[in-house]
């Protein structure tokens, strides 16, 4: 895994040597070309003027800014440069906070952050595991591509993961979307239920598939095509409108009887579950007895 930055994470007095890694795999995305349907060339992308129609080589495009509905400013290369942050190469830490803090809207792009060097290896796992049993993860600032961004540092497996995230003002209030917070009085009959159904339905994130079916498909899809077959596609059936009050007691039904029923151990499991109860019997007596 190639490294994308390389640096310092700094807390008070503490550096602490890294390298940052891209933690997504960009290259699983399926990419799509534009082609001419007639001829099947690959299209190109020219820009035009709006305005006199022309088109405009690389050389004669300038950045501009709207301030008001068809009003610009202009912005050279050089005012750029201007604002560009110096790249400091140092992560600050400005505080260590809860996660339960950070509104998971405000979480972008994630990287993992590794020990640069057996220099720093100790001091990398002393900041993981203090992260860890602390329950906290530090907030602080990082510049990358000449933009500062606010990251988040937290322990993950036996490493450091960590998040970029937008800035508070970016982020829209959820009150704005409609029809949120002005639903009628909750039935705390078919809360129960919910509730019920929400128990029994409780498992770990590494029992549920985790799988993009639509690449998958889509994979499925361009093979069929180089093989000269039909493509098949699948009707979506309508849902039918059903009562809450039915669908939530169906729904408790249907997922107790998805439950995998405990089995009883057998053969040399079952011996060895059976000595082990022994030996727990036997110390709680030495210890009643001492």
């Amino acid at each position: 895994m190639r490294s994308i930055w390389k640096g310092h994470i700094r807390f008070s007095l503490v550096t602490i040597p890294i390298r940052v890694y891209n933690a997504i795999d960009t290259a699983q995305s399926i990419q799509f070309n534009q082609l001419h349907r007639e001829d099947g060339g690959r299209i190109g992308y020219e820009k035009k003027c709006k305005n006199c129609g022309k088109t405009v080589s690389n050389e004669e495009i300038v950045k501009g800014y709207q301030f008001e509905p068809d009003q610009y400013v202009t912005v050279e290369a050089e005012d750029l440069e201007k604002v560009k942050l110096k790249t400091t190469k140092i992560i600050e830490v400005e505080g260590f906070i809860d996660a339960a803090e950070i509104d998971p809207a405000m979480y972008d792009a994630a990287y993992y952050a590794g020990p640069d060097g057996d220099v720093s290896a100790k001091a990398y796992a002393l900041l993981r595991e203090a992260l860890e049993q602390s329950g906290k993860i530090g907030v602080g600032k990082i510049v990358l591509r000449d933009r500062e961004d606010v990251v988040a540092i937290a322990p993950h497996k036996d490493g450091l993961a960590m998040f970029k995230l937008h800035y508070p003002e970016e982020i829209r209030n959820i009150d704005e979307v409609p029809q949120v917070g002005k639903t009628e009085e909750i039935d705390q009959n078919a809360l129960k239920l919910a509730l019920n159904l929400v128990d029994t339905m409780s498992t770990s994130l590494d029992k549920i598939e985790m799988k993009d079916r639509y690449r998958g498909a889509l994979r499925e899809m361009f093979e069929a095509k180089i093989a000269g077959k039909e493509v098949v596609t699948v009707e979506e059936k309508e849902q039918p409108t059903v009562d809450i009050m039915a669908a939530l007691k169906e729904s408790i039904e249907q997922a107790k009887s998805q439950r995998k029923p405990m089995v009883k151990a057998t053969g040399k499991a079952r011996e060895a579950e059976e000595v082990e109860q022994k030996e727990a019997a036997a110390k709680t007596r030495k210890r009643k007895a001492g």
